[in-house]
């Protein structure tokens, strides 16, 4: 297959799910949360505040995995497994963009100044799950 096919199945996968899991390093070990992942073709954005153990972990040590999909059906759930670096954006025209009333929660509106967006780009893209034998890797 490919790298235009595995880009297209890995899109289609994007489109059906946005939680997954977010990993950053911390003190040299792995630590994960749950996060709501957007995207803009391939590059993830999730809402967070600055505020966070995750903002600081980021700026020790921007390298970052995602596990994105998987509903808990069964083994053959297709996910993403997502190799990347993450930056931090204070971008208005990104923090409108990605706004929800569902944040309203955390923040008081996409002005709230402790509301960031952690922005993602990968280097590699693992589908797995999917109607292939083996995992579908994407290198970017």
């Amino acid at each position: 297959m490919d790298k235009a096919e595995i880009k297209n199945k890995v899109l289609e996968e994007l489109e059906k799910r946005q939680t997954g899991v977010l990993a950053t390093v911390k003190q040299n070990k792995p630590h994960s949360r749950y996060m709501t992942f957007f995207h803009d073709n391939l590059t993830f954005y999730t809402p967070t505040s600055s505020e966070t153990h995750k903002t600081e972990e980021i700026k020790e040590n921007p390298n970052v995995h995602l596990l994105v999909g998987y509903e808990g059906e069964g083994y053959n759930d297709p996910y993403l497994e997502v190799e990347g670096t993450a930056e931090i954006k204070d971008d208005k025209e990104l923090k409108e963009k990605y706004w929800s009333e569902q944040m309203s929660h955390y923040f008081d509106g996409p002005e709230d100044p402790n509301y960031i967006l952690l922005k993602i780009e990968p280097s590699l893209i693992r589908l797995m799950n999917s109607e292939e034998k083996d995992p579908l890797t994407l290198e970017l």
